[in-house]
């Protein structure tokens, strides 16, 4: 008998534990939280005065049941005048907050840094950033789930939003419900993305306007819409082609160029022609290329990059990026920045045939970290007791699906690319635009893959008219380097204020 019932009451404990275990993964223990301050930036010498609001918003599925509470810092002008445009900006990973495009260009502060150097520690220094678009437009930064504030709630969970498809839903979601709370409706609406935010944006643009959300204009900086762009496969050519041209800008700021003249453009457009009429066409021979033809081309690859023909020749004519950034400057015991390639830093082994870290990456994180944090519950007075977090990295769990709607072929994934939801949403709608920002110094993401992505869209002239390009002496980060962050605001704000006119 006492067995029985000490089973019976082992058997109630596990249930009532395990009823409570399930009830604490299925409630909503958090709350959405706001936090607001006055904020100000001086722009072409007006003073804007902004209300600002750093927090959560709780994010609902399409069944209204709460999914998210949702990160966001929100800057919106006092008095606004009728019909302020407003931006939604993101930055990408995917599993990246917001913080470098907050403080780097889009909030009304923006963190010094000495470009192209490595920056020392504490304290840095926040100032006003004159090269914002806060006067012609308000501002939502956003932290997709698992980055900033931002964590899943209700029966939800990580997987529920680290996908391609979950990630576009659920920003796509906070914008539509964000528009809605704040009477936004009915105001130009524009998308900013950098790096795998672009990747977003494609889909984001495509699902707001299935959902009737037309947007005025979406913006890519430092883009990738296929990935097949980024990695350099086996049997493979494209990812060498479309790297070749910023390993030549590259070599060229850090002049390893013999004549190289003082036109970077120029040398550019040089490059591009020889990439498409006979580098391209080399690689495609594979083992058919003769000798002759081999160190004809491995002469011109050391004429456009400074490597040698010997060492172009050995690799068959096709290096790698890691292994471009271990070469170049080899001989000096450096390597150059995949984001910023103007960046160097030292060659930990400089027998190594591949990098071992970032120069850019390790130059500037810790000023934009620190910088940031101390802004965001300092000035905008978020609670010390909210942890931020920079990225989704290290968050248990965190693994990315990378399957996407219409990419499948013969039931396998047969690439990873959201160009067909740009294509499809530059079709449904004949007037919105986009605009793509490019660094020359960007070898994360190159501007030869995105001028090929663009010109394969299966659209006619009228659709890729609405396109616009922009080019930047500087890289992935285009605005630490202050020359590139002037000339972004200026074709930033032209691209606003051209896509409200009639």
């Amino acid at each position: 008998m006492q067995n029985r019932f000490f089973l019976l009451f082992l058997l109630l404990s596990n249930f009532v534990f395990a009823q409570e275990k399930k009830d604490s993964l299925t409630s909503p223990q958090l709350k959405a939280q706001v936090f607001e301050s006055k904020q100000s930036v001086t722009i072409d010498g007006k003073t804007i005065s902004l209300n600002a609001k750093a927090g959560t918003m709780e994010l609902k599925d399409e069944n209204n049941k709460p999914i998210a509470l949702f990160g966001f810092t929100a800057y919106f002008k006092e008095n606004p005048e009728k019909n302020r445009p407003i931006i939604f900006a993101y930055n990408g990973g995917p599993g990246s907050s917001s913080y470098w495009l907050h403080i780097g260009i889009m909030g009304p502060k923006r963190i010094v840094v000495d470009d192209p150097n490595y920056n020392g520690a504490a304290p840095y220094e926040l100032v006003n950033n004159e090269f914002s678009v806060l006067d012609i437009a308000d501002v939502v930064m956003m932290d997709p789930v698992g980055t900033g504030l931002s964590v899943p709630i209700g029966e939800a969970t990580g997987k529920d939003f680290w996908g391609v498809d979950q990630d576009i839903r659920s920003v796509s979601l906070f914008i539509m419900q964000f528009l809605k709370a704040h009477d936004r409706l009915n105001s130009p609406k524009y998308i900013l993305g950098e790096s795998y935010g672009t990747f977003r944006n494609a889909g984001v643009m495509s699902y707001l306007l299935n959902q009737g959300y037309a947007l005025n204009g979406v913006v890519m900086v430092s883009s990738v819409f296929d990935l097949r762009s980024l990695f350099f496969a086996p049997n493979e050519d494209l990812s060498y082609i479309f790297y070749l041209p910023t390993m030549a800008a590259t070599s060229w700021y850090h002049d390893k160029i013999t004549n190289k003249g003082s036109d970077l453009p120029a040398f550019v457009e040089e490059v591009r022609a020889f990439t498409e009429k006979e580098y391209s066409p080399a690689l495609f021979k594979g083992n058919r290329i003769t000798e002759t033809e081999k160190s004809e081309i491995a002469g011109k690859l050391e004429k456009f990059t400074g490597i040698s023909a010997e060492i172009w020749k050995r690799a068959n004519l096709k290096i790698n990026a890691g292994e471009y950034f271990q070469e170049l400057l080899r001989s000096t015991g450096e390597t150059v920045g995949r984001l910023d390639s103007r960046y160097k830093g030292i060659n930990i082994d400089p027998m190594s045939m591949d990098s071992f870290t970032d120069p850019q990456s390790d130059a500037i994180s810790p000023a934009y970290t620190m910088g940031f944090l101390d802004y965001f519950h300092g000035s905008l007075n978020v609670s010390k007791d909210l942890l931020y977090s920079t990225s989704a990295y290290a968050k248990e769990g965190f693994k990315w699906d990378w399957k996407h709607q219409g990419n499948s072929f013969w039931g396998a994934d047969a690439a990873v690319t959201t160009l067909p939801d740009m294509a499809e949403a530059l079709s449904k709608d004949p007037n919105v635009k986009v605009l793509i920002m490019n660094g020359y110094y960007d070898l994360a993401t190159v501007f030869y893959a995105i001028e090929h992505s663009i010109s394969h869209l299966d659209l006619p002239k009228s659709a890729t008219d609405r396109i616009i390009m922009t080019y930047y002496e500087a890289g992935h980060m285009m605005y630490t380097h202050l020359p590139s962050a002037k000339l972004f605001r200026e074709d930033l704000k032209k691209f606003i204020e051209d896509t409200q006119r009639k």
